[in-house]
């Protein structure tokens, strides 16, 4: 299909735009049934697990230092990965990566469905999937630069965007009845198959990739030499020197390293909110069932996929740099009023405002990467981002769990929430970010 036809289409009708993809790009459908299936089965995991630790220890402290010990690897992998993306096949990658996270997530369901599933356990097999992740992100950040390219920019990432978190809709309640009216054990399981099914999808996607390069002489189409980049390897070099170039690459563009920057310590206050202080409102303050808080994040997923169809809307927007921080203080008013919600109906609807929001950030930041990191660099550019992001989150799981232990739950939710409050309106006041197009 003709780039142009892609735009005229959008510009008619949104549903239209998203299923022109699947004959725009033939790696695009692949990519995005992967990302899908995968994500369905860590978005139940993601339920599954804090509901656990509590059940197995009902401390804050102990579910802070199982994230820390999942993300203190992941964040010690990201500056070697991004040097292994860009000179490694990037499928490859992602196919290893996804056969080990099948073998830990098997084990772990194999060890909770026997009753000898311990806390020292889960923290070496959550150290190990951690590394794993560390590794995927990045050569599925820099493989979807590659397929996604100008003409189904905007599109590609909407749909994506949306249908993941569609499948928040789904993983998350699911999570919560899975171990609710069976166990933890079998959403540990079908997180595992998860991985097999992506795993076939990659398979489908290398093909499709070595087709449109062995094409490349006769096509004329914009995303064959793009995918290249996936699908070959490029030449051996010094991954410290790789690393100084991915930094190189950010310091050019103030609105990439100042928001990565801000993030770095943003993650702190919200990541350790969502992750350890939520589920300890919804199960432990209120004592909701499981299935409350998983609708709470599948609540989130429906904010996100109306924030997706809304930008899905326009091939540009202007002020991109107000909407994105603007995103983000939404989302974080909303955790800041989640300890002053006496009833679950409206600390759902809050988790709908929060989706919305970080939605809007979200959609913004990838396509800027796209837009302004060269396809040759992605990779070191997607592992600075990623270690950015996740440097400081060790400390800062450990850091919000002993503090809810020390003062209470509330008042942490309270104070972390309103610092990252503080954090967005601060970056939003340089001009870089706000006058960011």
């Amino acid at each position: 299909m003709n780039p142009s036809t892609v735009t005229e289409t959008s510009s008619r009708n949104p549903l239209r735009k998203f299923a022109s993809l699947f004959t725009a790009s033939q790696a695009f459908p692949y990519l995005w049934l992967g990302n899908l299936i995968s994500f369905l089965g860590s978005s139940v995991t993601m339920v599954i697990l804090p509901v656990l630790v509590y059940s197995m220890t009902g401390s804050t402290r102990t579910m802070g230092f199982v994230m820390a010990v999942y993300m203190l690897p992941n964040v010690i992998m990201l500056p070697i990965s991004g040097h292994i993306v860009d000179r490694y096949n990037r499928v490859k990658i992602m196919m290893t990566a996804d056969i080990a996270r099948f073998a830990i997530m098997a084990a772990i369901a194999v060890l909770s469905l026997t009753g000898v599933l311990s806390i020292s356990l889960l923290y070496l097999f959550m150290g190990f999937y951690g590394m794993l992740d560390g590794l995927f992100r990045p050569a599925y950040s820099a493989t979807q630069a590659t397929v996604f390219t100008p003409d189904i920019r905007i599109a590609a990432n909407s749909l994506t965007q949306m249908s993941t978190q569609a499948v928040r809709l789904i993983g998350p309640a699911l999570g919560g009845l899975l171990i609710t009216h069976l166990s933890a054990g079998i959403g540990f399981g079908l997180d595992a198959f998860t991985y097999i099914l992506s795993l076939f999808c990659l398979i489908y996607l290398r093909r499709a990739l070595m087709t449109g390069l062995r094409q490349k002489s006769s096509s004329v189409s914009a995303g064959i030499h793009d995918a290249s980049a996936a699908a070959a390897p490029a030449a051996p070099g010094n991954w410290k020197d790789d690393f100084k170039e991915g930094i190189a690459v950010l310091r050019s563009h103030p609105w990439l390293w100042i928001t990565i920057i801000t993030f770095s310590f943003f993650n702190i206050c919200f990541a350790g909110v969502t992750s350890i202080l939520i589920p300890w409102l919804f199960k432990v303050y209120h004592g909701w069932p499981p299935y409350i808080y998983g609708l709470a994040v599948a609540c989130s997923g429906a904010g996100a996929i109306v924030a997706g169809l809304v930008y899905s809307l326009r091939q540009h927007w202007p002020r991109r740099g107000i909407m994105a921080y603007g995103g983000v203080i939404l989302g974080c008013l909303a955790l800041f009023l989640m300890p002053f919600i006496p009833n679950a109906a409206a600390a759902v609807a809050l988790f709908t405002v929060e989706g919305f929001g970080l939605m809007i950030f979200g959609l913004i930041w990838e396509i800027s990467l796209q837009e302004l990191v060269p396809q040759e660099a992605f990779g070191r550019v997607a592992s600075l981002d990623l270690l950015g992001s996740f440097a400081l989150l060790p400390v800062g799981y450990i850091l919000v769990g002993w503090l809810a232990d020390q003062i209470g739950g509330l008042p942490a939710i309270t104070i972390f929430s309103g610092l990252g409050l503080l954090c967005a309106a601060s970056v939003l006041c340089l001009p870089a970010i706000r006058g960011f197009q």
